[in-house]
């Protein structure tokens, strides 16, 4: 089966054919690092490190590079009201993007560039822009001369007019056309800055990307990937600049877009105060739980999210990794993904059917006997797997889930001894309760002849 993707610029999905089989590129999107990373942050770094996955089943060279913007006005400001130096700020927000995002189960990229490590790179397309009389200088600033590319509007699909209305534009008195936008700036004395032929100053923020996409990736690459809100203006000029610096007809060959998270239903901003933090949802949830509720939804739909869904994957993690537990697989001989998880993935990513053959398997394990058992225990496995989860061993995972739980050892004891007693003077209502509230703590009691045991619960 080819692996098949939607193409933001086509509307449509296509047949992936790479440009060299050989090397395939693909380039996100990544975060700025000034702040925490919300859930909003994780969705492209949990669907493109999939996608990765899934085009390194079938091609043996892809190089993904997802940046790290190190330079940028919220950076700034953030470094001047704690009264430090940018790199600060950046190295230890990148530090916790980088921890948080392994938490996710997302692996590095193949490489990770920096803004502020391609300023030569950036100031050299900058040139080329001006030298072919797409961009101008003017009172400190370079700016990119919309008018001057004859397809800019075409992956957003909107004229100038309704583009500019929509990004709010800046009309400075110095632009030629109010959509003209800012590949450089200047700094004043206490910004960060770079001499540069326009004086000292610093990178406007689309065209570090398209500097370091060229750079790592080359002029023309296969697929950019990012949230659905950078198609304008981000990528859009993107596209104008990279095209117009190279002199080529195409930037990127095929663009993937995920959707929007909302909480309970409602977009996330932070006048709600719903921008959720995963740094903060990681000590409460296993970083799993929050990849398979990221995975949930497919990537070009609205993703919600709520505390019902996080207690329903958490259930079926359980549940998945309490089959393992009871049917491990013996020995590891290479075992591929099931082939109609691997179709669903193929196709544009179809995670909810993905997620469903996974489940299906399951199933069928957890009613299988003999050597079946551990045939499909690798192959559940090895299907997870390709989606990122079930990467711990169960053991690990119930002693984690074991150790979340808030009651200790000996208070459960005391609280079976309370229950045992209760039914002994036939005080059901009591022992009830007693059980009740186990359960509702993640503990549940099992009575049998030898007495009553009890677990974390995993269903």
């Amino acid at each position: 089966m080819t692996i098949r993707i939607h193409n933001t610029l086509t509307r449509r999905k296509e047949d992936f054919v790479p440009l060299d089989p050989e090397r395939v590129t693909v380039y996100a999107c990544g975060p700025t690092v000034y702040n925490y990373a919300h859930i909003g942050n994780a969705r492209p770094a949990v669907i493109f490190d999939l996608l990765h996955r899934v085009l390194s089943r079938r091609y043996r060279k892809v190089i993904y590079a997802r940046n790290i913007t190190d330079v940028d006005d919220k950076i700034n400001a953030a470094a001047a009201e704690q009264g430090v130096d940018i790199d600060v700020i950046t190295q230890r927000f990148a530090a916790i993007y980088h921890e948080d995002m392994a938490a996710l189960g997302v692996s590095r990229p193949t490489v990770e560039p920096r803004a502020t490590d391609h300023i030569g790179d950036i100031i050299a397309m900058i040139e080329k822009l001006i030298g072919r009389g797409c961009a101008y200088a003017a009172e400190g600033h370079v700016l990119f001369n919309v008018e001057s590319f004859d397809d800019y509007g075409k992956l957003s699909k909107r004229d100038m007019r309704e583009l500019i209305a929509g990004a709010r534009v800046d009309v400075a008195p110095y632009k030629k056309h109010p959509g003209d936008f800012v590949l450089w700036k200047p700094s004043s004395d206490d910004q960060p800055g770079w001499e540069s032929p326009w004086g000292r100053g610093r990178p406007g923020w689309h065209i570090e990307c398209s500097a370091m996409s060229a750079r790592h990736l080359g002029e023309v690459i296969d697929i950019h990937a990012g949230g659905q809100d950078l198609v304008f203006p981000h990528h859009e000029n993107e596209i104008a600049q990279s095209r117009c610096a190279h002199g080529t007809d195409t930037f990127a060959r095929y663009w993937m877009h995920n959707g929007f998270v909302t909480v309970e239903k409602r977009k996330m901003s932070k006048s709600l105060g719903n921008t959720l933090i995963i740094h903060e949802l990681l000590k409460h949830w296993p970083g799993e739980v929050l990849r398979y509720v990221l995975l949930s939804a497919h990537y070009r739909q609205p993703l919600d999210w709520s505390e019902k869904a996080l207690e329903q994957a958490q259930a079926t993690l359980d549940r998945l990794y309490g089959l393992l537990r009871d049917h491990p697989p013996a020995g590891d001989d290479g075992t591929d993904a099931d082939a109609s998880v691997i179709a669903a993935l193929e196709d544009d990513l179809n995670t909810p059917t993905a997620l469903a053959e996974i489940n299906r398997l399951a199933r069928e394990l957890a009613s299988a006997n003999g050597d079946e058992t551990s045939r499909l225990a690798k192959r559940l496995r090895a299907s997870a797997g390709l989606l990122g989860l079930l990467q711990e061993a169960p053991e690990t995972w119930f002693a984690r889930r074991q150790a979340d739980v808030d009651i200790d050892e000996n208070e459960i004891e005391a609280m079976i001894r309370q229950r045992n007693q209760a039914r002994s003077n036939r005080d059901f209502a009591t022992a009830d309760r007693i059980r009740d509230e186990l359960s509702e703590r993640g503990i549940v009691l099992k009575d049998g002849p030898e007495g009553t045991s009890w677990e974390v619960a995993t269903q």
